[in-house]
């Protein structure tokens, strides 16, 4: 069974100004208004995927990536490192929503895991 892509990310360095960028370019709704000032879009459309725009907080540096449903993120997480990529983030609860997890690639690029 495949597994779908179901969230997107952006983490930059001045996420209001990115967070401004994208709204206008494109017409996106973005909320922030929330504990973490995650700025939740609501890309509209038929068939879009909605995401976020956040913060990129300490070391971290600015980033795409996109999240892909799971129903098992450690097993995942674990396919991922057996075939050259590495793990970054470890399963993860986000009240209220689900759980996650992040693996790098063997190219360096970021990956999400969401389980409901």
């Amino acid at each position: 069974m495949a597994h779908p892509v179901v969230h997107w990310e952006i983490a930059a360095k001045d996420s209001s100004k990115l967070q401004e960028f994208y709204s206008k370019l494109f017409e996106w709704k973005i909320d922030s208004n929330n504990p973490m000032n995650y700025g939740a879009v609501e890309t509209g459309g038929e068939g879009g995927i909605c995401g976020g725009i956040f913060k990129a907080e300490g070391e971290i540096p600015p980033y795409v990536t996109f999240y892909v449903q799971v129903d098992d993120l450690q097993a995942h997480l674990d396919k991922a490192v057996s075939l050259g990529g590495k793990q970054i983030v470890p399963p993860t609860p986000i009240p209220n929503v689900g759980h996650f997890a992040m693996f790098t690639d063997p190219e360096g690029n970021v990956i999400g895991l969401f389980k409901k």
